[in-house]
């Protein structure tokens, strides 16, 4: 790939408060970005449109809310079509250490055909039950992938190849929800692709915006890890020989 010209995808619903900073820190860090309402119910769609008059910043909308991974999906497509070879996902509730985004760019500037992504270091104030969560999802990823290298599946902070991604959601049908951000990566890793952790910090704001549902979400997560684990049977002596492909 000759070209690096990474953009910013941004899935919104009811993130009002941290938006315009965060769209401002994208546009400072040379970022176009792509703002995706997901049928945000509160003033966000006046103020994605305030903020889509803006050089550089695009804005989408789905009429009812479809999920996090839905609108991720929608985005990437848009920067596809716009002509952006990378994506930096980043999520709206201002958890993300927005200091890293260089980091990440040089990352995805040097594996151009990886996705990077950020692996959480997360403060005092992380929920447990949250915390607790996710270390069964990183071992049901291990399992799935017969490998240790994706360090956390979860993260809302990574770069995406555009194409490669976008290839990748036309042949599969991954979950429109929470579930997306670890599936994409199993698949990923499933069809050769690289996945490079970058650890960075994650804070939880007393007054921030969560919309994981802890019993829902938990469940679609349970009934994703169920279709991967079978999935993976199927390419075990696959990802054998890639994984020894790897560590040689």
């Amino acid at each position: 790939m000759n070209t690096f010209r990474p953009c910013a995808v941004v899935p919104v619903f009811n993130h009002p408060a941290f938006l315009s900073t965060l769209v401002h820190v994208l546009r400072n860090n040379a970022l176009p970005v792509i703002l995706v309402d997901d049928g945000s119910t509160d003033n966000c769609p006046d103020l994605i449109a305030e903020l889509a008059q803006q050089q550089d910043v695009h804005a989408m909308r789905h009429a009812e809310n479809q999920g996090k991974g839905a609108a991720i999906m929608s985005g990437l497509e848009k920067a596809r079509t716009l002509g952006f070879t990378h994506a930096l996902q980043v999520d709206a509730d201002g958890q993300h250490h927005l200091d890293d985004i260089p980091k990440l760019l040089a990352a995805a500037r040097t594996r151009p055909q990886a996705i990077i992504t950020g692996q959480p270091i997360f403060d005092a104030q992380v929920p447990k039950s949250r915390l607790y969560s996710r270390y069964i999802t990183h071992v049901w990823v291990w399992i799935n992938t017969l490998s240790l290298r994706i360090r956390d599946s979860m993260c809302g902070f990574r770069i995406y190849p555009v194409a490669e991604c976008c290839d990748l959601i036309k042949r599969y049908d991954m979950g429109p929800r929470m579930s997306f951000d670890t599936e994409i990566l199993v698949r990923y890793f499933w069809l050769g692709g690289t996945i490079i952790s970058i650890p960075t910090p994650v804070k939880y704001l007393a007054d921030g915006v969560s919309h994981f549902r802890l019993l829902e979400d938990n469940l679609r997560l349970s009934g994703m890890h169920a279709r991967l684990f079978f999935g993976m049977l199927l390419r075990i002596p696959m990802l054998l020989w890639q994984n020894w492909q790897r560590a040689s």
